[in-house]
């Protein structure tokens, strides 16, 4: 966790995804860098060849909007020397498509919950489906801890396996982490004993507990998290399509929308 981007787009959640980075960056030393992400445009679409053109309102001003996102983030970077470190990338500001990209160059990318103003899901998919690596949520209000007591959701899927592997520099650090099996809400895979097995030999102080499922999972998961006292959530994303999650719902579509304290995803 040596490296971290943060898109920057002034908003609702800007400062608080900010403090999370920093609440990351201070465990491991880490470099966070800032890059200005454009906000979303409307679109027009042009008939030969068809393709959808973003068309910024008359008014914008591309110089103006960086130096404010760039002004935000030195703000807080001023308030919190001593830390890790922060550096501004520079540049123009960069589209969603752009950001899964750029994000293949670091350890994670920390992002708002999507939803508020500055926070949007085309943004937050872009990383978490196009870069390779995961992407960690900042919830709106940042608790006073961060990754002393993890919850791992597992479902024995592939998406859970990945999470595991790449957010094992926090486990190790963690306190106490929870392997969170929900009732009918799995995969074909390894049974969380095996899983617990797995942890242990990292050297991580792992548990395991299973509950069932009564309410949607991702109600049940983040219910046994808060009684967990968990100040982090592992989660794999999307083992349903995100299709599907729309029609029917889903623990991430859940998480992505409800979750008020920080969550580690990879897809």
């Amino acid at each position: 966790m040596k490296t971290l981007l943060l898109p920057a787009e002034p908003g609702d959640f800007l400062d608080a995804t900010l403090q999370v980075a920093s609440q990351v960056g201070a465990r491991f030393g880490s470099t966070i860098e800032g890059v200005a992400l454009r906000p979303a445009f409307a679109e027009v679409v042009a008939p030969d060849p068809i393709v959808a053109v973003s068309v910024p309102p008359q008014d914008w001003d591309e110089s103006s909007y960086v130096r404010h996102a760039r002004q935000a983030f030195d703000a807080h970077a001023a308030r919190h020397t001593g830390g890790p470190a922060f550096r501004w990338r520079g540049g123009r500001a960069i589209e969603d498509n752009a950001l899964g990209s750029l994000a293949r160059l670091y350890d994670a990318t920390i992002m708002a919950r999507p939803g508020g103003k500055g926070s949007r899901m085309t943004a937050f998919e872009a990383a978490l489906f196009d870069s390779g690596r995961p992407v960690l949520m900042a919830p709106p209000r940042p608790l006073p801890t961060f990754g002393d007591k993890i919850l791992i959701h597992w479902n024995c899927s592939t998406e859970t396996a990945r999470v595991i592997a790449l957010g094992m520099p926090l486990l190790q650090k963690a306190q106490r982490v929870l392997l969170l099996t929900v009732e009918g809400s799995t995969v074909p895979g390894p049974a969380a004993c095996e899983a617990l097995g797995a942890l242990e030999a990292q050297g991580v102080n792992a548990s395991e507990k299973t509950v069932p499922a009564g309410r949607g999972p991702g109600e049940v998961i983040l219910a046994e998290a808060k009684a967990f006292g968990a100040d982090l959530v592992l989660k794999g994303a999307y083992t349903q399509s995100r299709l599907r999650q729309m029609i029917f719902g889903g623990a991430t579509s859940h998480i992505l929308a409800t979750a008020e304290i920080p969550v580690f995803l990879s897809h």
